[in-house]
């Protein structure tokens, strides 16, 4: 268990604009940050980080909290690996207590999965550089590809032995479960005929170099493992299968080393190969990230898309890859990203190229030979359609169905100019064309949008009509109130119910000056009125002891005390405003009125609301039991005219219209 010290220190250190920004590019908006989302796919910015409330709220998903929260949300770490993560990147000494065998017991299975993954990153390290078939194997290999010791060492490269078991055994020694070891892939489990009791077990990479694969934050997902004899029944490259922690499709190899220099350098670099990617940042351009060999996803691309708009891929000469990229542009396209693509001489690849030349002279061809998609995509196709008026129009709609894949309108347009000067084509038949591409796609997509409005609406028909929960919503203003405001001293105006000299009530005003805490505290208490919700209740009744306890109460503090489902909903109403900023409101020359200027009018408001609600839902029950009672409903009646009364009063205080 983690001491209550360090975790403490933890978040008093940690810095939330700081930690999401490794994740996602945030950009200044007032005093808050915004973003793309980083749990959809959306290109408008809807996601929020608030330094001085120290909580983010992603509005596409609904999802938020503090800085812990968002580590567990989006690396899936447990919390204990959140608040470690953050002490390492801090510099915080961990104090820990030891953890009993029932707590060992409960760890999740991915976090028994990553622990696997991290022992076997560490043991594949060990094997390369301590054992002797390791230095000979292995590192001769690295050494070879001309990477040094301090590179290796960077992406943590290790060697599998040439042992039907090695990994294995040495794993189940140090306790781990062998339903592990086979769920992250690093071992092969079959029957056993001769004693079903003991299955046989094989290292899945035996003798191959080993490349670890790490997620945004630097965690053990999966391995790719290079066998480096001439076997040819043997793939060259075999990497982890598919597994809780590890999809192919959604993680790109080096973006945890690349993040930083991505986000500096607002450009992406995108090659084929690990060894493309160490190359690289040997040369020091960092900048750089792997699809590991399978074709690019939309998963991978919204990746850097929440680093940089700008990608560029690099490609070696061969047939085979280019034609492969080609696919992969257009994916890019649809993102709304701009995409550029450099080839290397004949012969060359990413690592090679890089290998034999220093970092200038590679940064040089880089911006010299870099073609805009269109320019690479003409060139390329036009090749191929040399003296062939066919081949040519089908290249000529080829590129243009590319162009019809950017969002943007501006683009499209100067995209279809650029191509009309390259294919030597008038612009107008291309616009035509394009035209025809957005007409198709429209009615394909309004096609697939019709049937899934039909599928949604025999649900729906199936669902109740929700209607607005008045409660629920004066409810949470309530604890917002209490956690934007609760300390500050308010000059209040309250309403004291007399009697005036003809028998009539009417409401009296009396002021005070007291804080926000104690004045919806007393408010709830003289009526009464305890909160219905569960969640607000346990939150209502965790704030009001807290602000009358600590004089130097703060959010921060109290975010720590709670769990984490407390944090999302706490983000949620502490994020209300910022979802307006989102609308940039001042550039369209509206000023909303800033809620800390009517604090007093604001909670007074929401308690009478409360008020006219709640009698208005006992008149209502009184008048069904005077409909259910066929006995004399004479006190019953009274007491209805009685809250009718009072309702009218609270109602003209509210300068509400009575119906």
């Amino acid at each position: 268990m983690i001491s209550k010290a360090t975790i403490d220190q933890v978040y008093e250190t940690a810095r939330l604009e700081e930690v999401i920004g490794e994740f996602v590019q945030l950009k200044k908006s007032g005093s808050n940050f915004k973003g793309l989302s980083p749990f959809t796919d959306e290109r408008t910015p809807s996601f929020m980080v608030s330094p001085v409330k120290q909580i983010w709220k992603d509005f596409s998903s609904g999802k938020g909290g503090n800085v812990v929260a968002f580590l567990m949300e989006h690396e899936h770490f447990t919390y204990p690996e959140a608040i470690k993560y953050l002490a390492k990147k801090y510099n915080i000494e961990v104090e820990e207590t030891e953890r009993t065998d029932e707590q060992k017991q409960e760890a999740s299975e991915r976090e028994s999965m990553y622990l696997v993954s991290e022992f076997a990153q560490d043991y594949f390290s060990e094997i390369l550089w301590k054992s002797g078939l390791g230095k000979a194997i292995g590192l001769s290999y690295f050494k070879e590809r001309g990477f040094t010791d301090e590179i290796i060492k960077k992406f943590n490269l290790g060697y599998c032995l040439d042992q039907w078991s090695g990994f294995t055994a040495a794993a189940l020694e140090k306790g781990y479960q062998l339903n592990y070891l086979e769920k992250t892939g690093l071992t092969i489990v079959k029957e056993n005929a001769e004693n079903p009791n003991d299955p046989k077990k094989f290292d899945r990479f035996k003798a191959r170099v080993m490349f670890p694969i790490h997620s945004m934050s630097g965690r053990v997902l999966g391995f790719g493992g290079r066998i480096l004899t001439n076997d040819k029944k043997a793939a060259k490259y075999l990497n982890s299968p598919e597994s809780d922690i590890y999809h192919k499709s959604k993680v790109l190899y080096g973006i945890y080393y690349a993040k930083q220099a991505i986000a500096k350098e607002y450009n992406c670099y995108l090659v084929e190969g690990y060894t493309d990617v160490i190359q690289f940042h040997q040369r020091g351009i960092e900048n750089v990230v792997s699809s590991s060999g399978t074709a690019l996803t939309p998963e991978q691309i919204r990746l850097v898309n929440r680093l940089t708009k700008n990608i560029t891929v690099l490609f070696d000469g061969d047939a085979a890859g280019l034609r492969a990229s080609l696919r992969g542009i257009d994916l890019i396209l649809e993102q709304g990203m701009n995409v550029k693509v450099c080839t290397f001489p004949d012969g060359e690849d990413p690592d090679s190229f890089s290998k034999n030349n220093e970092k200038d002279a590679v940064l040089l061809y880089l911006r010299e030979n870099s073609k805009d998609f269109i320019q690479f995509k003409a060139n390329l196709l036009a090749e191929e359609a040399v003296n062939d008026p066919i081949k040519r129009a089908e290249t000529v709609r080829d590129i243009v169905n590319s162009i019809s894949k950017i969002p943007d309108a501006i683009k499209r347009e100067i995209y279809i100019q650029e191509c009309a000067r390259i294919m030597n084509v008038s612009e107008g038949v291309l616009f035509s064309t394009l035209a025809q591409i957005g007409k198709k796609n429209q009615s394909d997509a309004s096609k697939s949008a019709r049937q899934q409005q039909k599928a949604f609406d025999v649900v729906k028909n199936e669902l109740p009509v929700d209607k607005v929960d008045v409660q629920y919503e004066l409810e949470r203003k309530i604890i917002e109130l209490l956690l934007l405001y609760g300390n500050e001293e308010q000059k209040f105006e309250d309403l004291v119910l007399k009697e005036n000299e003809e028998g009539e009530l009417i409401l009296e005003p009396e002021s005070s000056d007291i804080k926000v805490y104690e004045k919806i505290y007393l408010d709830l208490q003289e009526d009464e009125i305890e909160l219905t919700n569960e969640q607000f209740r346990s939150i209502y009744q965790k704030l009001i002891t807290e602000l009358n306890e600590k004089e130097d109460f703060t959010v921060n503090a109290f975010l720590i005390e709670l769990d984490q489902h407390m944090i999302s909903e706490i983000s949620s109403i502490l994020m209300e405003e910022e979802k307006y900023v989102l609308h940039n409101w001042a550039s369209k020359d509206i000023y909303p009125k800033e809620k800390k200027m009517v604090v007093a009018q604001l909670v007074s408001e929401t308690i009478l609301s409360l008020r006219c609600f709640l009698i208005k839902k006992r008149m209502k029950e009184l008048q069904e039991k005077t409909q259910d009672n066929e006995d004399d409903n004479r006190e019953t009646l009274e007491e209805i005219m009685n809250y009718l009364q009072l309702n009218n009063l609270l109602s003209k205080k509210l300068n509400r219209v009575l119906s």
